[in-house]
């Protein structure tokens, strides 16, 4: 019966689907509204309030632009008699001199001597990201690893470890210039994102959470309550203004659609939607979208820079995905980022492993990622200790403990992504690793 029912509805629905489509457009009454809410809200009022008092737009966006100078970074560097200097001297040496597997060595050394190199699709090329990136050292280990065995550096990172550990312990500076130095995108994860037991004032944060043992309290109430939405774009500038860290990643509705406004009034933010917002159907992905149009910049660029959908979705609804992106003019400025892989524990059943998967999303969804979140599930079970998200919430000093252990997990997710540019040369599709490192 319910077969029937459907049928009958979509036979009837092309003799009424003008009127229904009618009946969606947004009244031009209902803009004004909108647009005189915006222009009273108190949060709103509030976010502008804080752009000012730390300098205004302008300011703010200069600051960011000469922190980002490489220069000036190693200059710092020098300045603060870093540990982290004479790595990041001698991976520029290695930049400079071009010993990194180019393009075309990986492909040889995939396909063989003499491989068809018309053959291969430069369409839809494939972003390797891998996360989380959390220390400096499992970085430069990763480069010596890739120089050695000449293999591929991811094009984009996300780094999940606490800001002001990160500054503290002076680790930033040197990722920042790494990231810049072979020229690949990375993503901060701010510490106003709520799912830690004490804000960074030392006041209460989530009243959920105690930490990774309370972590279900998170998805109760996914995490930045009060007033965390203001004191994320509070620290976001300082970050931004001071370090150049210009794409952070973003979990709440609310952050979000700050984040929009952010970039509508000047400031060039960028940010990546977790994951952990859920974005699983087509139905989500437009309303997500249609927040980034509305409040898009008239060159038609949104701060959102970085899409990934639930570990849930399959292919059609990236599919899907892509399609309502290119339908709103975001094809260029919004990348679909998707998990590959995922670590072994703590949010998915295992295995977990959509490399198999990736040549057909390339085939037909431009501006795609490859994420790689844990390491090929076969090789994870093997490991005394395999990786988990829950150890991203782990103290500093429990997280130090494992460190060992860790960066095994971190070579792991490099592995996997090399598996899969692996995969993409075989069936001809082209790929995007750290373009200062991995010529053509």
């Amino acid at each position: 019966m319910f077969q029937s029912l459907k049928t009958t509805r979509k036979l009837n629905f092309s003799s009424v689907a003008n009127t229904l489509k009618k009946k969606l457009m947004i009244n031009s009454n209902v803009i004004k509204e909108l647009n005189k809410t915006i222009l009273n809200d108190r949060t709103i009022n509030e976010m502008l309030g804080i752009v000012e008092s730390m300098g205004g737009v302008d300011y703010l966006n200069q600051r960011a632009q000469e922190s980002e100078n490489i220069d000036q970074i190693m200059n710092r560097l020098k300045k603060e008699n870093s540990r982290y200097l004479p790595d990041l001297e001698w991976l520029g040496e290695q930049k400079q001199k071009g010993t990194f597997c180019s393009i075309g060595e990986h492909r040889e050394k995939v396909l063989g001597k003499g491989y068809p190199e018309w053959r291969f699709d430069k369409t839809n090329p494939v972003t390797l990201e891998i996360s989380a990136l959390n220390k400096f050292d499992w970085f430069i280990k990763q480069a010596k690893q890739a120089l050695k065995k000449r293999e591929l550096m991811p094009s984009r990172y996300i780094l999940v470890r606490p800001m002001n550990e990160q500054e503290r312990v002076g680790e930033l500076l040197p990722l920042v210039g790494a990231m810049k130095m072979i020229g690949a995108s990375f993503v901060e994860t701010l510490d106003t994102k709520g799912t830690l037991p004490t804000a960074p004032d030392g006041g209460p944060a989530n009243v959920h959470l105690g930490g990774p043992a309370t972590l279900s309290g998170y998805f109760g109430g996914v995490g930045q309550p009060n007033n965390f939405a203001l004191d994320w774009v509070r620290e976001f500038l300082y970050y931004y203004s001071n370090y150049s860290v210009k794409e952070v990643l973003n979990i709440n509705p609310g952050t979000v659609l700050l984040g929009y406004m952010l970039h509508k009034i000047g400031i060039d933010i960028r940010f990546k939607i977790s994951v952990f917002m859920g974005n699983d159907n087509p139905a989500s992905v437009l309303w997500t979208l249609l927040g980034a149009k509305m409040f898009s910049r008239s060159d038609n660029t949104t701060s959102l820079i970085g899409f990934n959908l639930s570990n849930a979705v399959n292919n059609d609804t990236i599919k899907s995905a892509g399609k309502i992106r290119e339908s709103l003019g975001f094809n260029d400025c919004i990348r679909i980022e998707h998990h590959i892989t995922e670590t072994y524990g703590g949010i998915v059943r295992q295995p977990y492993d959509r490399t198999l998967e990736m040549p057909d999303i390339a085939r037909h969804v431009p501006n795609v990622s490859a994420k790689h979140e844990g390491g090929t599930p076969s090789i994870e079970e093997t490991r005394e200790h395999p990786s988990n998200i829950l150890e991203y919430f782990l103290p500093e000093q429990d997280r130090e403990k494992l460190d060992p252990q860790l960066c095994i997990n971190y070579l792991d997710k490099h592995n996997a992504l090399n598996k899969t540019a692996n995969l993409l040369t075989k069936n001809y599709l082209s790929f995007i690793a750290a373009p200062k490192l991995h010529k053509f």
